[in-house]
C-alpha cells in the first residue's frame, strides 16, 4: 500500500487547478491502482470520482456510483446528466437506463448485482464508493462491506471519505482483500478555514474563553453550579433566536440551523418565520424562482399560498426527512438559489449533498440517538460543520454552538469541536440473503472463512489472543444460528443447495423471511391487490410513536392476523437460536393510509388517516413498491401473484409517490 506524500507539480483539469492531494489521487488512478481518498467536507473529494468516470469512458469502459442516500442519488444523476454523461439510475423506486455507461446506484443495489448477475458487472472499471465511512453505519454498514469485499477482482476501487483517525487501517484492509494496490490519500486542509464560536445566550465566546468560564462555574468543586440566566434552558429556542438577531446584524447569513428533531426544525422556523431577509431586488428574484418552480413540478397556483413557499419568500426554510419529497425539493432549489438566508435542518442535510452557507449553527450539542440523549460524535460535528464556508465566496466558515450555562460546564467542546473524528468500526453482520448466496458458491464451511475477510476481523487482530478468539465465536455463533433458522425452515435442500423457499429468499434483498414465509404459508395467495399494498406496506413501517395506532378489524383484520400467525413461526425459532436482532413483524399503523391512497386519495386527505408524516408515508409507500417489484422479480412467472402484485404496486406508485415521476419533471 502507497500512501505517497510529496508534493507534485502543478496541474490542471477541466479548467480546475487541482490541489495536491486530488494530484496524487488522479495520479493513482492513472497508475492502476485503488484510491482512498480521505478529505474535510468540500475539499473536493468528488473531483477524483469524475476523473475515474472520464478515464473509463474514455477505455470504452463503465463506471458504477454509489452512494448511501437516495436523495444524493439523484442529485449526482442530475449533475452527469447535465453534463452530457451517458448515466443511468438504480435505487429501488427508479430504474433508468440499467445499461448507461456511468450507472449511479444505491449501494444494496450493487451488493445484489454482485451475488445476483456478477456479469452484468464485467465492463465496469471503476466502482466509487462516496462517503464510504458510512460502513460503520449500525443498520446498512455491513451492505458496504459485503460489496467491498465480493465486488468482481478485477473492478478497481475509488473510495471517498471525510477524515477518519484510521484512514489507513481502513486501507491496509482494502489492499488485503482486494487484487489491485491501493492508494490513500489524506489531507486535513480546507478550502474554507473554520472558525468555531459558542453562544451562551448573550454573547459570543471563543472557546479558550469558553474554558475559562466553566473554571470559574464549576468553582473548583468539579460540578457546575446554575447561575442566574439558566433560565435560558427552559426556551433554547430564544437563545438561539437572539444568535440569528447578531448573525443577521452582522450580515453572516445565510446559515444552515442544524437541529436534532424534526418538530424543532419547524418550531424554530415558525418562530423566525417574521424575519424579512430578502433584499427587494432577492424578492423579484424568489418570486420568479417560485414561479419556474410551480411549473417545474406542475404544482397548482395555490401552493404558492403554502408554508414551504411563503416561507421562501422571506428568506426562511425548513428541511427533515417528514418532509413531502417535492417539498423537499422545492426548499433545496430555493437554498441552492442562494435566496434561503436562514434554513433550519436536520442532519441528514449534511451528508454528502454539496450545499453550503455562510454560517452553522448548532441548535443543540446533544441529540437522541434512538437510546438516550447524548453529545455529538466529533464526527457528527465536523461532517455539519464542514458546511459552513463557501468556496470563492466567503474567507472563512462561522460555526456557533448554542449552549446554555449548565451545559457550558457540561459538554467535552474540546472533543467535540477539536478533537480527532471517531474511527470506523466494522458492522458486518451477513443477511440471510447473504448467507443463502455465499452458502451456494462457496460451500457451508467456506461460509465461516467469508468472516476471515471482514473489516471486523481484521480490526480485531489488533485485540489480545482471547479478544480475538471471543470474535471469532461471536462472528461463528451468528452464521450458525440464522443458518439453523434457515435449515429448519427447509430453505435448504443439501447442506449447500437451495429449495424454492430458498432460491425466493436469496433473491430478496431485506425482509427475505418475512416475505418468503408468507409467500409458502398461502398468507398472499387471495389477498386483493389493496390487501397486498397494505401488508407489504406494514412490513417496512416502523411507527416512531411509542403508541401504536388503533387499526379497525374490519380494515383486514382476519387476513392481519393470519399474516402475523405465518410469521410467528419464524420469529420463534429466530428467538430459539438466539439471533440478537430478530425479523420486523408487521406493523399496521399506516393501514388505513393505504387503503385511502389505493381508493384515490389526495396526499392532503392522507393527513387526516395517519399521525406519521406525510414524508414518512411516502417512504414507507415507496420502499413497500420496492419489495414487491423484488417479489415479483423473485418467484415464478406463472405464479398468478405477480399480476396482482403488479396491480398493488401500480395504485401506490402515483402522484407524489411515483419517485420517477417526480425526478423527470424536476
Amino acid at each position: 500500500m502507497h500512501t505517497d506524500s510529496m508534493e507534485r507539480p502543478a496541474r490542471r483539469w477541466k479548467g480546475f487547478e487541482l490541489s495536491p492531494f486530488q494530484v496524487r489521487a488522479v495520479e493513482a488512478l492513472e497508475a492502476g491502482k485503488n484510491v482512498l481518498v480521505g478529505a474535510p467536507t468540500g475539499a473536493g473529494k468528488t473531483l477524483v470520482a469524475e476523473y475515474a468516470i472520464e478515464r473509463a469512458l474514455q477505455a470504452g469502459k463503465r463506471c458504477v456510483y454509489t452512494s448511501p442516500i437516495k436523495a444524493l442519488s439523484n442529485q449526482k444523476y442530475r449533475d452527469f446528466k447535465h453534463a452530457g454523461l451517458d448515466v443511468g439510475l438504480l435505487t429501488g423506486d427508479v430504474t433508468i437506463q440499467p445499461r448507461a455507461q456511468v450507472l449511479i446506484m444505491t449501494t444494496e443495489i450493487l451488493r445484489n448485482e454482485i451475488f445476483e448477475s456478477p456479469e452484468q458487472l464485467a465492463d465496469v472499471e471503476f466502482a466509487v464508493f462516496d462517503e464510504v465511512h458510512y460502513l460503520d453505519d449500525s443498520e446498512r454498514g455491513s451492505v458496504w462491506e459485503e460489496s467491498l469485499i465480493f465486488a468482481p477482482p478485477r473492478m478497481r476501487l475509488v473510495c471517498l471519505s471525510a477524515t477518519v483517525p484510521n484512514i489507513f487501517e481502513l486501507g491496509r484492509w482494502l489492499e488485503q482483500i482486494r487484487e489491485h494496490e491501493i492508494e490513500v490519500v489524506e489531507t486535513q486542509a480546507r478550502p474554507v478555514p473554520l472558525h468555531h464560536f459558542v453562544w451562551n445566550g448573550q454573547r459570543v465566546l471563543e472557546l479558550k474563553e469558553v474554558a475559562r468560564q466553566s473554571e470559574r462555574a464549576r468553582g473548583g468543586s468539579g460540578r457546575g453550579k446554575r447561575k442566574r440566566g439558566d433560565e435560558e434552558r427552559s426556551d433554547p429556542a430564544r437563545a438561539t433566536e437572539r444568535l440569528l438577531d447578531v448573525l443577521e446584524h452582522e450580515r453572516s447569513l445565510p446559515a444552515l440551523v442544524f437541529c436534532f428533531s424534526r418538530k424543532d426544525c419547524e418550531r424554530l422556523a415558525r418562530r423566525n418565520a417574521q424575519r424579512d431577509l430578502l433584499e427587494p431586488a432577492e424578492r423579484d428574484r424568489m418570486d420568479e424562482l417560485q414561479r419556474e418552480l410551480l411549473a417545474t413540478f406542475q404544482l397548482p397556483p395555490a401552493t404558492l399560498g403554502g408554508e414551504i413557499l411563503a416561507m421562501g419568500r422571506r428568506g426562511i426554510g425548513y428541511h427533515h426527512a417528514g418532509l413531502l419529497p417535492t417539498d423537499k425539493e422545492l426548499v433545496e432549489r430555493m437554498f441552492t438559489s442562494g435566496l434561503l438566508k436562514l434554513l433550519f435542518t436536520t442532519e441528514t442535510f449534511a451528508l454528502g449533498i454539496n450545499m453550503p452557507a455562510r454560517a452553522v449553527v448548532f441548535h443543540s450539542l446533544a441529540k437522541f440517538d434512538g437510546v438516550s440523549v447524548d453529545w455529538l460524535r466529533s464526527r457528527e460535528y465536523q461532517q455539519m460543520a464542514g458546511r459552513a464556508g463557501r468556496q470563492g465566496i466567503d474567507d472563512e466558515g462561522l460555526v456557533y454552538s448554542v449552549l446554555d450555562q449548565r451545559d457550558l460546564t457540561r459538554a467535552p467542546l474540546e472533543r467535540i469541536m477539536r478533537g480527532a473524528p471517531e474511527p470506523v468500526m466494522s458492522r458486518f453482520l451477513l443477511s440471510y440473503s447473504s448467507l443463502l448466496h455465499l452458502t451456494t458458491r462457496l460451500g457451508r464451511e467456506r461460509v465461516y472463512t467469508a468472516w476471515e475477510k471482514s473489516f471486523n476481523q481484521f480490526q480485531s487482530r489488533s485485540g489480545s489472543p482471547k479478544a480475538q478468539e471471543r470474535n471469532r465465536r461471536r462472528q461463528r455463533a451468528w452464521v450458525d444460528g440464522h443458518l439453523a433458522v434457515l435449515d429448519e425452515l427447509h430453505y435448504f435442500e443439501t447442506p449447500s443447495t437451495l429449495t424454492a423457499r430458498g432460491k425466493i429468499a436469496a433473491g430478496l434483498a431485506g425482509f427475505e423471511l418475512q416475505v418468503t414465509e408468507l409467500l409458502f404459508r398461502g398468507a398472499l395467495e387471495t389477498l386483493s391487490p389493496v390487501a397486498l399494498a397494505v401488508v407489504f406496506v406494514a412490513l417496512i413501517h416502523q411507527e416512531r410513536r411509542r403508541t401504536p395506532t388503533h387499526v379497525p378489524n374490519t380494515l383486514f383484520g382476519n387476513q392481519r392476523r393470519h399474516v402475523v400467525d405465518c410469521l410467528s413461526h419464524a420469529a420463534r425459532l429466530e428467538f430459539e437460536h438466539g439471533i440478537p436482532a430478530p425479523m420486523k413483524l408487521p406493523d399496521w399503523g399506516l393501514t388505513e393510509a393505504v387503503v385511502a391512497w389505493c381508493e384515490g386519495a389526495s396526499m392532503e386527505q392522507m393527513a387526516d388517516t395517519t399521525a406519521a408524516s406525510l414524508g414518512d408515508v411516502v417512504r414507507a409507500f415507496r420502499m413497500g413498491i420496492q419489495l414487491m417489484r423484488q417479489t415479483r422479480h423473485a418467484i415464478d412467472p406463472s405464479w398468478d401473484l405477480r399480476e396482482r402484485l403488479a396491480d398493488a404496486a401500480n395504485l401506490l406508485n402515483r402522484d407524489e409517490v411515483d419517485a420517477r415521476a417526480q425526478l423527470e419533471v424536476g
